[in-house]
């Protein structure tokens, strides 16, 4: 489910802080408990690495190939075969890092372009289908709204605001937003906005991602089949995935669609970086390779080689989680007990655990530092509906991923939320980020979180205030 739907628990962990001033006694100290995120993974840093910093168990060829992967991540593609190389003739993005700043969340260009905008970058994906869930065959599934200087795009984005003023039941007021869409500039035909689906998403931050390919199925499924509290109205499922002829239990995505960290997929799609598993440029067909064409570029080569790819996929699962901080407060303290009595623990749980061999890499390399380990993730990975209407809207965005329905979203790990302000310098939340805030976040949950979100509202200030401090110390 989108950024926030708020279950997170425990006594917990912290952070102190590597270098930095300001570090109270109180923040020295790790509680007994729940007082490493991710076991073995934990980082203890509050700056803006605390997402892109690597885990102590790394040394070595692992250290160096983590090293190789990380630049890999970063490197700014290029059109030609210069640094990076393979970019375009169409993409999203020119680099891992560009939407995942400081493997993060790019601040997106939703609210300070109002879409694609004219910086030349949006930090964002544009997923579009026809109303009866097929792709146009122009466009596949996601709308490049970029290209490489001479290419012309595929389109453009343009976002309208609409606020609403709502009070608290105390009287206080708050004031929800949700976008609407407009395709404009098309490369091709125009598409009638009646026959068009589209969802916006901005990146997810790429925390706790080892931990999450190390999971054991079995205790997702289990989760699975006693997930339902009816006097809440909660039911979380499973999403399945075949992918290569496989079906597998999806866990990475908005709506949990991939088995995988879906590294090939995101330098074919994102970045048009041909790989072994993509050897096709993303708009084989269109207009945009003739053109490529004629401004010299050659097709007849991969971009990025099976090895380079398996090293940021390693750089992926071996970035430390960071530990929670200010866990002594007393504001925030109350806001776990608030936390816990609004029930957002039952989507958001907090303790899970990874299988004893760890995780696998793209080409069968073996992490088993990433095994045996006991993790807070506040997650169940489990899909739920989201999409009950808000303002004649909601979080339904009609687009189906494997089992997900259109209002169905994963439930998405909250540690490390806290941190996101400082790493990229901004809290817009959920899928698409309409919520500016926490609390924002909080009051768009329907659905399956609509009694917690009612729980919440009807908490005194004072409790909410509470609350919003406990899911900045995670």
């Amino acid at each position: 489910m989108s950024i926030i739907r708020l279950f997170l628990f425990g006594s917990i962990l912290f952070s102190a802080c590597n270098g930095e001033e300001g570090i109270d006694a109180d923040d020295l100290y790790v509680p007994a408990g729940y007082a490493l995120s991710a076991g073995t993974s934990t980082v203890f840093t509050r700056s803006t690495f605390a997402y892109d910093s690597d885990a102590s168990w790394l040394s070595g060829t692992y250290k160096s190939r983590f090293n190789s992967g990380d630049r890999l991540y970063d490197d700014v593609r290029t059109s030609s075969n210069g640094l990076g190389g393979g970019l375009g003739p169409v993409y999203a993005g020119y680099s891992c890092g560009s939407c995942h700043r400081n493997a993060g969340r790019t601040k997106p260009a939703l609210w300070s372009e109002g879409g694609s905008g004219s910086t030349g970058f949006s930090a964002m994906l544009i997923y579009i289908t026809r109303k009866n869930g097929a792709f146009f065959q122009n466009y596949g599934r996601v709308l490049h709204d970029q290209a490489i200087y001479g290419i012309k795009p595929e389109g453009k984005l343009k976002v309208d605001w609409h606020y609403a003023q709502f009070e608290f039941p105390d009287g206080e007021p708050y004031e929800l937003c949700y976008p609407t869409y407009t395709i404009t500039e098309w490369y091709a035909d125009s598409i009638p906005a009646e026959e068009l689906f589209c969802s916006v998403r901005i990146p997810l931050r790429h925390v706790g991602l080892g931990q999450m390919m190390s999971l054991d199925p079995k205790e997702i499924e289990a989760l699975a089949a006693k997930s339902n509290y009816p006097e809440y109205g909660i039911s979380g499922r499973a999403n399945y995935i075949s992918e290569r002829g496989v079906r597998s239990l999806g866990l990475s995505g908005n709506k949990a669609q991939h088995a995988d960290l879906t590294v090939e997929l995101g330098f074919s799609s994102d970045m048009g970086v041909t790989n072994s598993r993509y050897p096709e440029e993303i708009c084989e067909g269109q207009i945009q390779m003739e053109q490529g064409s004629m401004m010299g570029l050659s097709y007849d080569q991969l971009d990025i080689s099976a090895e380079e790819m398996e090293d940021v996929d390693l750089y992926l699962q071996a970035l430390g989680v960071p530990a929670r901080r200010h866990v002594n407060d007393e504001q925030v303290k109350r806001g776990e007990q608030q936390f816990f009595a609004a029930k957002c623990h039952l989507c958001h749980v907090t303790t899970l655990h990874t299988r004893p061999q760890g995780s696998t890499l793209l080409l069968g390399t073996r992490l088993p530092w990433l095994g045996n380990q006991t993790i807070h993730p506040y997650s169940d990975y489990l899909l739920h509906d989201m999409g009950s209407e808000i303002m004649g809207v909601g979080l339904n965005d009609n687009y189906v991923s494997g089992l997900a329905r259109g209002n169905e979203w994963r439930t998405t790990p909250l540690w490390g939320i806290g941190l996101q302000e400082t790493v990229n310098g901004h809290t817009y939340f959920l899928h698409d980020g309409r919520a500016r805030n926490f609390t924002e976040a909080i009051l768009w949950h329907g659905g399956e979180a609509e009694a917690s979100k009612q729980l919440f509202m009807h908490f005194p200030k004072s409790d909410r205030e509470a609350l919003i401090a406990f899911l900045k110390s995670l």
